[in-house]
């Protein structure tokens, strides 16, 4: 009874290790290798999978009182701001896929859901730009209810918009005692060694 007990603890832990390994949010780990061309499209890319790496180690390791950490009364938490991403993330992907924006459901997500909803995001909007031309590119209007804008507007707001919620992540969680790991460099998109 106590070896089959061991086998299968054994076995849950290494598959859960390889579940997690193969989990498509790690992909932003360190920024991917950047394309062979530049064009509209690689350009564009290179600027979300920044965005990706960004947020990736900005979201790493968040604890329950850095989700719930404001810096002020009247200013998002940590977890609403992880949300507001989430929804920019979200009329970027619908944008590059040509589909108008109908909102996004976070209501009942855990903040690893929606963390692992926002890489999804990003990494699937960043395929797309990667295969795309600048043609293409005018095809890709953020479209609301009520009004219409061109590719141009998703790369100063919502793209722009996210990187800088980001940057507020990473401030107000070195605010709260629980810094980013020294170790990434932005610059490479890279852990250093």
């Amino acid at each position: 009874m106590c070896k089959g007990y061991f086998f299968f603890s054994f076995l849950f832990t290494i598959t859960s290790t390889f579940a997690q390994q193969a989990d498509s949010t790690d992909y932003y780990y360190q920024i991917p290798e950047y394309p062979d061309e530049y064009n509209a499209g690689t350009t564009s890319a290179r600027i979300v999978d920044g965005l990706g790496f960004r947020y990736y180690w900005g979201t790493a390791g968040l604890t329950e009182s850095d989700l719930n950490y404001r810096p002020s009364e009247g200013a998002r938490n940590v977890e609403e701001t992880i949300d507001h991403i989430l929804s920019l993330t979200q009329i970027l992907v619908d944008a590059v896929n040509e589909k108008p924006f109908e909102g996004v459901e976070i209501e009942g997500l855990s903040y690893q859901e929606k963390r692992s909803k926002t890489l999804e995001n990003i990494r699937e909007a960043s395929d797309v730009l990667k295969k795309s031309s600048g043609e293409d590119l005018d095809r890709f209007d953020m479209v609301f209810p009520s009004a219409e804008f061109p590719f141009w507007n998703l790369l100063n707001g919502p793209i722009a918009d996210a990187i800088n919620h980001v940057g507020q992540i990473i401030t107000l969680r070195r605010t709260n005692g629980n810094p980013i790991d020294q170790n990434i460099s932005v610059l490479q998109g890279r852990v250093r060694d």
